[in-house]
Formats: C-alpha cells, sequence, structure tokens
C-alpha cells in the first residue's frame, strides 16, 4: 500500500489489488460537482498550464451513453480518455468506464461518490482495474490527487477544507485533578461547546489526553483556513473564562478517517 502525501486532496493506491482511493472535500453542494463532472465544464477546471489542459468535452449523462475529453499536454502531445456511463444517480454516485490512451488504451472503472458534510461534500473516488499494473496505479493516484485538487480549487470560493490539531494546554500540570468549583463548571461548559461543533461537522474528534507530563486537551478540527480554527477558540468558554488556558493550532497535511 502507498500513500501519496496531499495538504488537500488526497489518494492512496493499493498496487497489489490494483485499485486507486481518492477523497477531497469541497465547499459546495453535491449537485454543483456533480454537474462540474458531467458537463463541458470540465474545460473550465481540468488542467494548469504546467500539466495538462482539457480543451474537449462530449458526454451523454445516462446509462448506456458515451463520454469522451480531449486536451494537450504541457508538453505539447494530444491526450484522449473516454469510456460509456454504467451508473448515473445525480448528485450522489456516478460510475463509469475510463479507457485513456496513456493508459496503453486499457479499460478501467471510474466511481464517484458524494455525500454532504458541514459546509460542502466529500467527493470520494474509486479508480479499479489496475491489477498487474503498479506503476500505471501509483501513477494515476499521483494524478487523481492533483485533478480533485484542480475540482475544489475552482468550486470552492474559501478553498478547500483542512484539518488542524488543536492542543488545550492547561494553567497547571495537574490541572484535571486539581480543578476549583469555577474552573469545573467552565471545563463543563467547555465540553458541551466542542459537543456542539461535533454535531455540526466542525470537528472530527476531540477529549482530554492522559500525558505522563501532564494532561492537556486535543481537539481534530475542520475548516477552510486558521482564521476560521481561531475564531472557534476564541469562542471557547474555557478561553472566555479567562483561567490561564491556551491552545497551539497546527495544520495538519492529511487527515484519514
Amino acid at each position: 500500500m502507498t500513500a501519496s502525501p496531499n495538504s488537500r486532496a488526497r489518494a492512496v493506491a493499493d498496487v497489489n489489488r490494483g485499485t486507486i482511493l481518492a477523497v477531497v472535500e469541497v465547499a459546495a453542494t453535491a449537485q454543483r460537482i456533480f454537474d462540474a463532472l458531467t458537463s463541458s465544464e470540465i474545460t473550465r477546471w481540468s488542467g494548469s498550464a504546467d500539466t495538462y489542459q482539457t480543451t474537449e468535452w462530449q458526454a451523454e449523462v445516462r446509462p448506456g451513453g458515451k463520454w469522451r475529453a480531449s486536451g494537450v499536454g504541457a508538453d505539447g502531445h494530444p491526450f484522449n480518455v473516454a469510456g460509456e456511463y454504467l451508473e448515473v444517480l445525480p448528485p450522489t454516485r456516478l460510475v463509469q468506464t475510463w479507457v485513456a490512451d496513456w493508459d496503453g488504451g486499457n479499460s478501467t472503472t471510474l466511481t464517484y461518490e458524494l455525500s454532504p458534510i458541514d459546509g460542502g461534500t466529500r467527493l470520494t473516488l474509486w479508480h479499479e482495474g489496475f491489477a498487474g499494473r503498479p506503476q500505471s496505479c501509483g501513477g494515476n493516484a499521483l494524478g487523481w490527487e492533483r485533478v480533485l485538487g484542480l475540482l475544489a480549487d475552482y468550486l470552492s470560493p474559501g478553498g478547500q477544507i483542512c484539518h488542524f490539531l488543536c492542543r488545550l494546554m492547561p494553567p497547571r500540570r495537574d490541572f484535571a485533578l486539581t480543578l476549583s468549583a469555577q474552573e469545573r463548571s467552565v471545563m463543563s461548559e467547555h465540553a458541551r461547546y466542542w459537543a456542539g461543533k461535533l454535531q455540526e461537522g466542525s470537528v472530527v474528534a476531540f477529549g482530554p489526553v492522559l500525558d505522563p507530563r501532564g494532561g492537556w486537551g486535543v481537539g481534530i478540527v475542520r475548516a477552510r483556513n486558521e482564521a476560521s480554527v481561531e475564531a472557534m477558540r476564541d469562542a471557547d468558554p474555557a478561553m472566555l473564562a479567562d483561567i490561564g488556558m491556551r491552545y497551539e493550532i497546527l495544520p495538519m497535511t492529511t487527515a484519514v478517517y
């Protein structure tokens, strides 16, 4: 199993099975993303000056319908990719065959699934059919990270959704064992506050850490930028109460869950 690190879109290639799994979170509706994947709008977002540019798109978006895209690489060489739609269930699922000239004309299967999350949509992609071709599997995984990143940049007015690790550092090492009545009340409000963020989908997980050097709190937060995380921090009852707590906010390169 090989992973392709990316601070935004991410992809994993299982070269033994010949499959690719890629995920990106986009600040747009599922319908908006579905439309961008199935229309000539592809020519506006699929590509960049230093990689390739899709210049033509044709499709009959229905089960059994054909689709075809063509363009030119950064090296000036033309490319073509085509296939047939197997399932069309807007705006949540799209399955199609994929035959690319740069992949030797081999037929593979591409599946998109779109699910709502707080502030946008999670797009999950499976690309299957690379058994016995590990180099192609790994290369296409890198390609899908690029493509999904381009799509998210195009559709997200505020950029892609990122993840941050937040550490809540207490005023003393034995804080959890020596809480005053006021501190206990504040920390109860703090827990309710972050439970609400968890329900909203802004937080993946949070809770106390039993560190032998002194306990602290951890949270994995989803947001478009660090300023959004800082706004959550500033509204935390533990900060508003001014009891000596402080936060460390660290961006994550990848979050897999």
